[in-house]
């Protein structure tokens, strides 16, 4: 493999004019800084990653769940690196990218988690609509001050591995997946407006900008998407390292949350075994199969130590599990290989992340939470939108102005209104709508 197919990869949008004395940094180890020290990344914080934020002081937010798949994401590279030494080589596999895409792969979904999500894409339909991982896109690419126009300025491949949807929302959306348009927000139901994953068509110039070092083939390829008569499309293809950053974050959701689950007494003993236990001694999944059981009484005990135990086994049992595949139809190297978990492994790790989405997310308590966040999204964005020249503050003002000449004047609210944590969103809710408060 010769080196120089690297070189574009490490390009940025915006050249470095200012080489600082004694900065022996690499691309990527500059790029995990300028996520570490972003303002997205800190409002991470205050954002729901499955439980409310302030329910209490032990359980996961957006950025706790972020650190977590980052090191998970670490653990990952250092496995195919002992693993696959060679292609790990001739990849050149790298931890600080990897944590990169670990940390930032989270910084666009909005306050309320898919709540917000949907809200932002019900009021967004008309307008190219809304989705978490297409706001990440527009948050490293544009948004974050880090530079003036070109966000973080993020190395190219750093960008490849954030991109975990590679077409645009337009080309993905079956429109009869879409229910009615209801002149009461509060009739609006969420099934009826998930978003299809995917990015915003005004952001074409930068994506392109991003495949250009791909070959026309590769890039057909890498967009190609699935088409479905009964929901949205979805895309088939990912990079190898965006591959590795969905496996540390499967993990982390399907096993780190569960833990969050057993400790506020949302999911039962009884229920693990009839959902996870009994499914996964019938799945043969090497050593798993035999030690769930176990497990299962480690992962439940009054012993804090017990469960932490439990949970660092099934996070190890999947992390040196995976593999690194080849996809024959890709040229390029960043495509056509791919990390991967063998089949059984899959199939157990959906387990656990159907558990926790049945048993704790789709919970009535979680669901009238994220219904209240819903409706408090809609109602902000329809109070932007009813007056934006008059509501927002002077510098988002200032971008809406000039996309409205362009023609996406909605798209700067929803960049707004996502960027929110869900206290300050709540409480500009107040201060709008609530009479003696503000």
């Amino acid at each position: 493999m010769h080196e120089s197919w690297e070189i574009p990869w490490q390009a940025r949008r915006l050249p470095r004019v200012q080489a600082r004395d004694g900065d022996h940094r690499s691309s990527y180890q500059r790029d995990k800084a300028r996520v570490l020290h972003s303002a997205a990344f800190r409002r991470l914080q205050a954002k729901t990653q499955v439980l409310g934020v302030g329910l209490s002081d032990f359980y996961r937010t957006r950025l706790t769940h972020s650190l977590e798949a980052a090191q998970i994401g670490t653990g990952i590279t250092a496995q195919l690196q002992a693993k696959h030494p060679q292609t790990a080589s001739e990849l050149r596999l790298d931890t600080s990218l990897t944590e990169t895409l670990c940390l930032a792969h989270d910084i666009g979904h909005p306050p309320f988690g898919h709540g917000g999500e949907i809200a932002l894409h019900y009021m967004m339909h008309e307008h190219g609509g809304f989705e978490g991982n297409g706001q990440t896109f527009r948050i490293i690419t544009q948004l974050e001050p880090y530079t003036a126009e070109h966000g973080m300025n993020l190395a190219r491949r750093s960008i490849l591995g954030l991109i975990k949807y590679p077409n645009f929302i337009d080309n993905l959306t079956n429109p009869a997946c879409h229910g009615q348009i209801n002149t009461s927000l509060r009739q609006v139901k969420a099934d009826d407006w998930h978003p299809p994953k995917g990015l915003f068509s005004c952001d074409k110039p930068l994506f392109d900008w991003l495949l250009s070092p791909f070959s026309e083939h590769d890039v057909s390829e890498f967009m190609k998407f699935d088409s479905f008569d009964n929901k949205h499309s979805k895309t088939r293809h990912k990079s190898f390292d965006c591959t590795i950053m969905e496996m540390a974050d499967d993990i982390a959701y399907g096993i780190h949350d569960l833990e969050d689950a057993i400790v506020m007494s949302m999911v039962t003993y009884d229920h693990f075994i009839a959902d996870i236990v009994e499914p996964l001694k019938n799945l043969e999944v090497p050593w798993l199969s035999a030690n769930i059981g176990q497990l299962a009484v480690r992962l439940f005990s009054q012993h804090h130590h017990e469960r932490k135990n439990a949970i660092g086994a099934l996070v190890n049992c999947f992390i040196t599990a995976i593999t690194i595949v080849q996809q024959e139809q890709f040229e390029h190297p960043l495509l056509a290989n791919q990390a991967q978990l063998p089949a059984q492994f899959e199939k157990a790790l959906s387990l656990f992340k159907s558990f926790v989405y049945h048993q704790v997310i789709r919970q009535s308590e979680v669901q009238i939470l994220e219904y209240k966040g819903q409706q408090m999204v809609m109602e902000l964005f329809e109070a932007f939108a009813s007056d934006p020249q008059r509501l927002l503050p002077e510098n988002t003002r200032q971008r809406w102005r000039q996309a409205e000449e362009a023609g996406y004047g909605p798209r700067i609210i929803a960049d707004y209104i996502s960027g929110m944590t869900d206290e300050f969103a709540a409480r500009l809710y107040s201060t709008l709508f609530v009479p003696k408060h503000g």
